[in-house]
């Protein structure tokens, strides 16, 4: 795109905003194609489990361990990329993650020995770790306040892309028993990002923060291209940085800090304890325990990943119109009701080979759940996270926050197998119906709506001590 920032005599409405909304939306696409890479990551090791286990004869425990030691690694990998994107910036940590992302599934791909696959997996733990630390905070930098929401679900869209993709992919390799073809092909996609990726520009929070005014202020043409509104968004992460602490310092000193981390904490857990990953990691075992063939269980995970992919995108239309809280309640209480379902119906945990009838309540119960967590927690949680933290604090309440999804992630995974085997499928799952439906009350008692906030105003709140339920109702009255 040829343009001079410097030209004002034409009109800016037509001369700039179109273009300039198209170029914003452009980065944040491009920024969240890293989320395919995450999808498929951590979707791929649902079809390749059972062949991996063939091959070199692991117990129930090391099946476990194969999927956990990736999610470890994410929880390292947040918190080397909160110190990276703070000393580097967002834009070059993206582009050392991308790196990782191709060594990573080459490394599977060769591995002679599970000690080795582990090794591989971690690593590519710690790359998808850092692209969900980095990816929606960069984004939540670039976007504007009006379609933050929709580009920041744009990120969890392509997060439903790439699961649905690698279990597409797992469907077809199946056939051929070929695991490493189904862990190595993601390097494909890794190395398309990694090129994509360096045409970024850095953030333009990050570049005023160090400094670097000059660029911030170019950075926020390409991103915004009316002059009035670069200066005011400008003025206003200025007002913000003179007043900033060190990232600790604010929440060890900042009572208004401490409880936007404490949310931001407790929502991404409330993510991963609604048991979506028991589901999406385990889906051919849980299709098996419903008596479901050897078909149905290579391909059902495709007909959930489509539902999880078509329910995102109903979230990304909805978000900036319906509003986070609402969407949020919701789906906790639909998720609820679709694991108590789960669980009456697994009960007897294979017992009895259930009726034809009985595994179409089944699959139906496993769609709805997928469908309610696509459409209110799998994107909100990252978006509110993004949204609620001050700057002043935000590289590290996100490490904080991501790193307990990651944690709260691999506590599931670690235990889902172990869970049914000592106390039977039925009970798991009316254990996973019972923390979706506190799940929905701490989003009853805690949650804002951020609709149409800027972040500047969500901090501004915040800082003036509007408890965390009440942020936005002030100038949602005003309008």
């Amino acid at each position: 795109m040829q343009r001079q920032p410097g030209i004002t005599h034409t009109s800016p409405a037509t001369r700039h905003g179109p273009a300039i909304r198209g170029r914003a939306g452009l980065i944040g696409g491009l920024a969240a194609l890293s989320g395919i890479l995450f999808g498929l990551d951590t979707g791929v090791m649902s079809g390749a489990l059972d062949l991996i286990t063939q091959e070199f004869v692991l117990s129930d425990f090391q099946r476990e361990s194969l999927v956990a030691i990736m999610l470890m690694g994410a929880a390292l990998g947040v918190l080397c990329a909160a110190w990276l994107s703070h000393a580097w910036g967002r834009k070059r940590t993206l582009v050392l993650t991308a790196g990782l992302f191709v060594i990573g599934p080459l490394l599977c791909a060769e591995a002679s020995s599970y000690h080795m696959l582990m090794l591989a997996r971690l690593l590519l733990g710690v790359a998808t770790g850092a692209t969900t630390f980095v990816t929606p905070l960069y984004i939540a930098e670039i976007a504007d306040s009006g379609r933050r929401g929709a580009m920041i679900l744009g990120y969890q869209l392509m997060i439903s892309l790439g699961l649905l993709s690698a279990f597409v992919s797992d469907g077809l390799f199946s056939y051929f028993g070929v695991w490493r073809w189904m862990l190595g092909i993601v390097g494909f996609p890794g190395l398309v990002f990694m090129m994509g990726v360096l045409f970024l520009p850095p953030s333009p929070r990050w570049l005023l923060a160090q400094g670097r005014e000059r660029d911030a202020r170019r950075v926020l043409i390409e991103l915004r291209g009316l002059p009035r509104l670069v200066m005011a968004e400008r003025n206003a992460i200025m007002a913000q940085l003179v007043a900033r602490r060190d990232g600790i310092g604010s929440f060890v000193n900042d009572p208004n800090c401490r409880r936007a981390m404490w949310l931001a904490v407790g929502l991404q857990a409330a993510q991963q304890f609604s048991g979506i990953n028991a589901v999406l990691y385990y889906a051919p075992h849980i299709i098996g325990l419903a008596g479901y063939g050897h078909n149905v269980q290579v391909w059902g995970p495709v007909g959930v990943g489509v539902i999880n992919l078509l329910s995102t995108c109903g979230a990304i239309g909805c978000v900036d119109r319906v509003g986070r809280r609402p969407m949020l309640i919701g789906g906790f209480a639909v998720m609820a009701v679709a694991m108590a379902g789960l669980a009456v119906t697994l009960a007897d945990g294979g017992a009895a080979a259930p009726t034809a009838g009985m595994q179409w309540f089944i699959g139906g119960f496993m769609l709805v759940f997928v469908a309610a967590f696509a459409f209110s927690a799998g994107p909100l949680a990252w978006l509110l996270c993004a949204e609620i933290l001050p700057l002043r604090g935000r590289e590290f309440g996100m490490a904080c926050s991501t790193c307990a999804n990651w944690v709260a992630n691999m506590l599931v995974s670690i235990t889902f197998l172990t869970g049914v085997e000592v106390l039977g499928v039925g009970r798991v799952m009316w254990g996973y119906a019972t923390l979706n439906a506190l799940c929905m009350l701490l989003a009853l008692r805690c949650v804002p709506e951020t609709r149409g906030m800027t972040l500047e105003q969500i901090e501004a709140e915040l800082m003036r001590g509007t408890p965390l339920r009440a942020l936005g109702q002030p100038i949602r009255q005003g309008r």
